[in-house]
């Protein structure tokens, strides 16, 4: 089957990966490489590099879509651009949407479910609509979300499940007819920089859940820090890695020791 891939996010790689390799790939849309780091240097994105490694070609505009060969099939997954007519009514187009739909329509619905504390949510593989995730669900397919999981390991798992259901959807498309969402749909956004940053006002679980699904930014000791993991223990929340302004990540340990006195969060 000759299929274009549109998609951004580096946890899409596995699921591109295995399409790529069971069917034929004639394009691949991606976001355009942007500015990052202090540098501001021009970078491409994960999908973009991924394809550039496979040889496929690549277009960093929808605009361009018109032009590029007419596919059978269009894959869609954490692309980020909103997709018209001309895209939408060009061939069957689905979009593998990492929730349990219709609970968190929109963007970094992983970390959303992270951040909220669920322990379940649901890959779902859907009709493209006109309206942001509101179209039918083909397949459905839930997974557990552990109270230590980071999003790194959440999206690294979802991956690999939506590798394997994607494989399976198109090996026999009509074998899944299309279902209603069903319920009151809930929306995520884009989390901004200073969302990041920590309220140690909060309960010890909701900054854990915080960490571990969005990243977190405070002052100990006057010293600015980026809280890389944590881990709840009881009723404790555990800090283990850290990573001071200017700085490698560390232990929170060897950060402690260094301080040699006490320990004062958020000044």
């Amino acid at each position: 089957m000759k299929i274009t891939l549109m998609g951004t996010s580096s946890w899409v790689i596995p699921v591109f990966g295995r399409v790529a390799d069971e069917h034929e790939v004639i394009a691949v849309f991606t976001r355009a490489p942007k500015p990052t780091g202090r540098k501001q240097i021009l970078t491409k994105s994960p999908v973009h590099e991924w394809a550039l490694s496979r040889g496929l070609k690549v277009y960093t505009s929808i605009k361009e879509f018109d032009n590029a060969p007419k596919p059978e099939f269009i894959v869609v997954s954490s692309y980020g651009v909103i997709l018209r007519d001309n895209v939408l009514n060009a061939a069957s187009c689905v979009n593998i949407h990492p929730s349990d739909l219709p609970k968190y329509r929109g963007p970094a619905p992983m970390s959303a479910a992270i951040y909220n504390g669920d322990t379940q949510s649901a890959i779902c593989i859907m009709q493209v609509a006109a309206e942001v995730d509101a179209g039918d669900i083909y397949m459905r397919r839930p997974f557990i979300i552990g109270g230590n999981d980071t999003i790194a390991e959440i999206e690294k798992l979802v991956g690999e499940m939506s590798a394997d259901m994607l494989s399976e959807y198109l090996s026999a498309p009509d074998k899944y007819p299309p279902q209603k969402q069903i319920g009151e749909p809930t929306f995520t956004r884009k989390w901004m920089g200073d969302d990041e940053l920590i309220d140690w006002s909060k309960s010890k679980r909701d900054i854990h859940n915080q960490i571990r699904s969005i990243g977190g930014r405070t002052k100990i000791n006057g010293i600015d820090v980026k809280i890389i993991e944590t881990r709840i223990n009881g009723d404790e929340l555990e800090i283990t890695r850290i990573q001071p302004a200017g700085k490698k990540p560390m232990a929170w340990k060897d950060f402690v020791n260094g301080q040699r006195g006490k320990i004062e969060f958020g000044k």
